[in-house]
């Protein structure tokens, strides 16, 4: 870990507990920081608050009093999931005092290079092939942030030797300052989060920020099919490495005679990878593009993508009842992940959606319905859902209350040879904590039915 300075003797206030709060806390300390810990949830209910308090550590709960602001504050750290609408937040930046999120911490102690990868789909797949990719390979890779540990707990550990991979939110990137990634990678851009950003300018802004501090020493790894990518990376000073499922791009990754190829080698052809889906070739071509820029050999590749079947609650395989396959993709919290899920199968499909309403209807779901004999929805959007599927001309379609209460309906409602997918294009946070916890909702549901 480098010895940062910068902090030594400062009044820094943490926004926000869970993980990432707790982690950032106990680094900032290290570091010689006067840490405040502020948090919602009332001190009596909140574990993690208790435990700082034990530490010595000053600690404020319930509310996030204006009065935080009083102690010539060096910076703020925030939880993510913090959105900058909060009074505090705002009043903070009229009095530009820096807000940062702990991404931004690993950066400044760590010995190690990063690898940031961010999108609005395909970033965990991503992470995890390119993960597994560069471990294959004897590159010491170490994975932080949305998978994995958090990100300054893994920095403090790291050494020179290893790289740092990451899986990057817009929340996180939009609290950096000087963090710089060798290597960043943008899957793909669509319209998500609106709830927290207001607008898909203000999205894609912070998506972008993953290009801001990089040099043409570094590399910015791109979707060379996404316009919206394309449009964000024009003004990046990086090396740009694209990738394409659809075109020759001899600069970077591609497929060429039904095989995987980079900057014109080829590396494994593609009837021998066993993750399904289109949308998970691009994810392949984009893992295969970091690898490579870190001189992964072909072998170790390979031996990654004839083995890998996915990650969990992305089209994970659940269990086969009475030949009828169940998959889970609870990941899909967005309209573009459930297109690409149902586009994934040749047989019809029972769709199990619904969740968080963040104001948006589904009609963008209307093309791919084709396959979709029957739907089941659920959760705050159900109606919603419903009306979309009434104008795609679908008559098998039903609300019930629960993920439990679908499953039973859809398997009710199924013939030898369906799929049952769970692939709801919304958040989960109108029933559960994370997507997470509805997937295992929807894996025990599946399995009481035998």
């Amino acid at each position: 870990m480098k010895n940062v300075g910068i902090f030594n003797q400062k009044n820094v206030l943490v926004l926000g507990m869970a993980k990432s709060g707790y982690a950032a806390s106990q680094l900032l300390k290290k570091l010689g920081a006067i840490v405040t810990v502020n948090d919602r949830t009332p001190f009596e209910q909140n574990e993690i608050a208790q435990k700082l308090k034990n530490e010595g550590f000053n600690v404020v709960c319930g509310e996030h009093p204006l009065s935080l602001l009083e102690n010539e504050l060096y910076c703020i750290v925030k939880n993510p999931g913090i959105p900058y609408s909060n009074p505090l937040l705002i009043e903070a930046e009229k009095r530009n005092i820096p807000i940062y999120t702990e991404i931004e911490l690993a950066y400044l102690i760590s010995e190690a290079p990063f690898i940031g990868i961010t999108g609005s789909n395909g970033k965990t797949t991503t992470t995890t092939l390119a993960l597994n990719m560069l471990e294959q390979g004897n590159k010491q890779p170490l994975v932080a942030g949305n998978i994995g540990t958090v990100a300054c707990e893994v920095a403090e550990k790291a050494t020179s030797n290893n790289i740092i991979v990451t899986e990057l939110s817009s929340f996180q990137l939009m609290g950096i300052d000087e963090f710089k990634p060798k290597i960043s990678l943008v899957t793909n851009i669509f319209e998500a989060h609106l709830d927290y950003h207001g607008t898909k300018e203000e999205y894609v802004k912070a998506k972008a920020n993953i290009f801001k501090n990089q040099s043409e020493d570094d590399f910015a790894i791109v979707n060379f099919d996404d316009e919206n990518v394309m449009a964000m990376v024009k003004h990046s000073k990086a090396t740009i490495i694209p990738f394409s499922s659809t075109k020759v791009v001899e600069e970077g990754a591609y497929v060429k005679e039904g095989s995987i190829y980079f900057k014109q080698q080829k590396v494994i052809e593609v009837e021998k990878i066993v993750l399904p889906g289109k949308h998970n070739l691009e994810n392949i071509l984009a893992a295969v593009a970091i690898a490579k820029l870190l001189d992964v050999d072909h072998a170790a590749i390979e031996q990654v993508l004839t083995t890998f079947t996915g990650v969990e609650h992305r089209l994970q395989y659940v269990t086969e009842i009475k030949q009828r396959k169940f998959y889970n993709d609870s990941k899909a919290t967005n309209i573009l992940a459930t297109q690409k899920a149902i586009s994934s199968f040749q047989k019809p499909v029972i769709l199990i959606a619904g969740g968080l309403d963040r104001g948006n209807d589904f009609d963008d779901l209307i093309p791919y319905f084709n396959n979709v004999k029957n739907m089941i929805t659920y959760g705050q959007t159900r109606d919603k859902l419903i009306d979309s599927a009434k104008k795609a001309g679908m008559k098998a379609v039903k609300s019930v209350d629960n993920v439990e209460d679908a499953v039973k309906e859809a398997f009710a409602h199924s013939e030898v040879g369906d799929i049952i997918l769970l692939s709801p294009a919304c958040a989960s946070w109108d029933q559960f904590k994370t997507f997470e916890e509805r997937g295992n909702k929807f894996i025990q549901a599946v399995h009481k039915l035998k």
